[in-house]
């Protein structure tokens, strides 16, 4: 759990009581199919429980995994009925340990035929009242998150899609329940821009 400074930074826009205050699902309008596909995995990420490594997602369009990947699609119990206007998550190979995840979201583009991607990783949040305190090196401005007394645990679900949407599931340690877990649109705008980024053709 690094990036203290970064986290902190989203703390400050997205305070603990407006996580908590937060409508759970956020506003589907944008893209419901991308909203159920984060939503999807954090729930699957969630019987897992804590203390998780960061995961890596394609998302491809059911539909069309259906049509070219029929065997695939099959072992995954979908079919013509569950394709039509939904995206299906593809977990990707298991991330390095030693590589934080931004780090790898720089260094990687995804083919066509892939239409969004997500990604889960959990963060320690601090309140926007400490940010002032935060040492400026990032080792110690991460031990200082660890060890605040206010630090609230994460996980993060971010989502984007090529068509310029996106969304976010969060569900804090402290308040570890369905019910509990809060969408929008951009909760976590540098995680978001990372994965938008993946997605642009190359040029």
């Amino acid at each position: 759990m690094d990036d203290a400074r970064d986290d902190a930074a989203d703390a400050q826009e997205h305070g603990q009581d407006d996580l908590l205050d937060a409508d759970p699902l956020g506003s589907l309008d944008t893209d419901p199919a991308l909203a159920a596909a984060v939503l999807e995995i954090e729930s699957h990420i969630a019987t897992g429980g804590w203390d998780q490594p960061a995961r890596l997602y394609a998302l491809v369009d059911t539909a069309r995994l259906v049509d070219h990947e029929p065997d695939l699609a099959a072992a995954m119990g979908l079919d013509d009925d569950s394709a039509q206007g939904s995206l299906t998550p593809v977990e990707q190979d298991e991330l390095p340990a030693e590589q934080e995840l931004e780090g790898v979201l720089a260094t990687i583009g995804w083919p066509p035929e892939v239409a969004g991607c997500a990604a889960v990783v959990e963060r320690l949040v601090l309140p926007p009242e400490v940010d002032a305190d935060l040492p400026d090196d990032p080792g110690e401005a991460a031990e200082f998150a660890r060890q605040h007394p206010l630090r609230q645990e994460v996980r993060i679900v971010a989502g984007a899609t090529r068509a310029g949407a996106t969304y976010c599931a969060l569900r804090m340690r402290s308040h570890d329940d369905d019910q509990s877990v809060v969408g929008g649109a951009d909760l976590v705008p540098e995680l978001l821009e990372l994965l938008s980024t993946t997605l642009e053709d190359e040029t």
